[in-house]
């Protein structure tokens, strides 16, 4: 599969779970991780990063990135697991015995 046949010319986004997947949002993904990573970024830009990152991770989930990709820094692995999970619908109480 090519990238036209995911998100055709002209195209700037699909729907997936409900969800608007924009093109672009795993390059912004990127970008804002390595932001968080950069030693010389101003804690305003960080900031920035982190929420920008935090309003993809829905997105990311639909596509199913955190399901081949495993995040290499433990710092944003761990931030990004403890997003994901406050994401996560908290699981059906088991019905009495």
């Amino acid at each position: 599969m090519q990238a036209q046949d995911v998100l055709p010319d002209g195209q700037d986004f699909v729907t997936r779970n409900g969800l608007q997947l924009r093109k672009g949002s795993v390059g912004a993904f990127l970008v804002n991780a390595q932001l968080l990573q950069d030693p010389s970024a101003t804690a305003d830009a960080k900031q920035a990063a982190e929420r920008d990152l935090i309003a993809l991770l829905p997105v990311l989930e639909a596509l199913g990135l955190f399901e081949v990709f495993e995040l290499r820094s433990p710092t944003l692995r761990d931030e990004v697991a403890r997003h994901r999970a406050a994401l996560s619908p908290a699981p059906a109480a088991a019905p009495p015995a």
